[in-house]
């Protein structure tokens, strides 16, 4: 979709880009990629908004916005037809929780709402629970799995714009019109909110590990959603659609990730997707070991599929080769291997700081990009190893001392950051060993899947760079370390 942005469509910058001194470079977005400005984009891009008024300036606010280094600010508050779709199977309870939610929040009181009955035991207690609210049902005899359900509900609603939300949500109060005023620009077909962890009744440790990591809340910071960026999809446990984007609806033949799959069909068709995690809704999270564990290696079983549909989206590291091999290099511990990682750090920077002579410190920035790469690297390579690889982890702990001792005191450190990070309210120990736990259950889903469908293909890394590049830099690297 390349539809222009309208006239008094505002962007901001996004407050973790970097500018050069004088505007012409800017370095930003997920992934991080630098761009160099024309002068006159890069005073509107320095004053840190900036409205569209001419089609120059509806095509810079175009570019920023596809790559995440500006967010939209839309200047229209306009009422827009819109319905809401809750599909549901017995959970009237919660069914009861959401539809009160939706109806005491002036913004959405009276929005049209339709609930479909997913093959619940007792038909008759979620139809009482609809009428209560002055919801629509509709009613399949049989479960026919949640994708079909929220078909019935898109295709029984006519309303140009359709929100899905599941029933163990709670939406909070004006969370609907941040979501719909994303659609002021025409190349938006879909947005979501934030999905927190509901507070706890009777705190549990997965109960206070979710509050803070849960799979379903994708952080406090927008964004574009873009696979193998930051935020790559969006769970359906609450999401706006525009229809005209997808009028086929969600896949049925997916019992899993049939979230991700939309997403990834809408990108693929040219819409753009928006994360705006100023919008909220609570989730009803499991907070008991197994129901939890269970419930991502749930997660992870749909990774396959969505790599067959999907080939080179959802890879487990997305890396470059030379900062792969400069790690795998440097984790050997050999003084030689070392200094050939070394060089081949030395040979990255010294290439990228020529692509950056107008850098205010062209040495200094790309030796703090080369060194962002390596990190990202060894962490993905890390994450690699304890959460979709780990059973090849486990065979390596079980043959090497080194790597029983590396990979330990590596998924240790990675606890302890993101606890720190997190500011979780449990104990670091009891943190770092549900992190691992999470890990191993999603790693088991992911090879449970891919055995079930055949393929490998969810177990692939990415990797970019050429062999030439990587011998190139090899060479250099050796040299180096001389």
């Amino acid at each position: 979709m390349n539809a222009a942005l309208p006239r008094g469509f505002g962007v901001e910058l996004d407050r973790s880009a970097r500018l050069s001194r004088n505007g012409r470079l800017v370095f930003g977005g997920s992934p991080g990629r630098l761009l160099r400005l024309h002068p006159r984009a890069a005073e509107l891009v320095k004053a840190g908004s900036f409205t569209v008024r001419d089609p120059a300036s509806a095509a810079l606010a175009r570019a920023l916005l596809d790559v995440g280094v500006v967010h939209p600010r839309p200047a229209a508050d306009e009422e827009r037809s819109v319905a809401i779709v809750v599909p549901v199977r017995d959970r009237q309870d919660m069914l009861a929780r959401l539809l009160h939610a939706v109806r005491s929040d002036p913004r959405t009181a009276g929005v049209p709402i339709v609930v479909v009955d997913d093959g619940s035991r007792d038909a008759g207690a979620t139809r009482a629970v609809a009428a209560e609210h002055g919801a629509e049902v509709i009613r399949h005899d049989r479960s026919q799995g949640p994708a079909s359900a929220r078909n019935a509900g898109f295709h029984a609603t006519t309303q140009e714009f359709v929100a899905f939300c599941d029933s163990d949500v709670v939406p909070e109060h004006g969370w609907l019109p941040p979501l719909l005023a994303q659609f002021d620009d025409p190349g938006v077909g879909l947005a979501a909110p934030r999905v927190v962890a509901l507070p706890q009744q009777r705190p549990t440790r997965i109960g206070s590990f979710e509050q803070t990591c849960s799979a379903l809340d994708l952080g406090p910071d927008e964004a574009p959603i873009i696979p193998m960026s930051k935020v790559a999809y969006v769970p359906s446990a609450a999401i706006v659609l525009r229809r005209a984007a997808a009028p086929e609806g969600f896949d049925e033949q997916l019992q899993v990730a049939e979230d991700v799959d939309l997403c990834m069909r809408l990108h693929e068709k040219g819409w753009r997707l928006r994360y705006v995690p100023t919008a909220q809704v609570a989730h009803d999270h499991r907070t008991a070991l197994l129901p939890w564990a269970a419930r991502r290696a749930f997660y992870g079983s749909g990774a396959a599929a969505l790599a067959a549909r999907h080939p080179g989206q959802v890879p487990p590291m997305h890396v470059t080769a030379w900062s792969l091999l400069a790690v795998c290099l440097a984790l050997t511990g050999k003084p030689a291997a070392v200094a050939s990682a070394t060089g081949l750090a030395a040979i990255a920077g010294t290439r990228l700081a020529r692509r950056m002579p107008d850098a205010d410190t062209p040495v200094r920035a790309a030796g703090l990009l080369t060194l962002a790469g390596l990190y990202s690297t060894a962490l993905q390579l890390l994450r690699a190893g304890v959460r979709h690889h780990w059973p090849i982890g486990l065979a390596l702990v079980m043959k090497s001392r080194r790597a029983r001792w590396l990979l330990l005191g590596m998924s240790t450190v990675d606890g302890l950051v993101e606890w720190k990070k997190k500011a979780s309210e449990l104990d670091p120990v009891t943190f770092v060993v549900l992190r691992r736990i999470d890990d191993l259950a999603y790693g088991a889903g992911v090879w449970w899947g891919s055995v079930e469908h055949r393929t490998m293909a969810a177990l692939v890394p990415k990797i970019t760079g050429g062999l030439r590049e990587v011998c190139h830099a090899v060479v250099a690297g050796a040299r180096f370390s001389r």
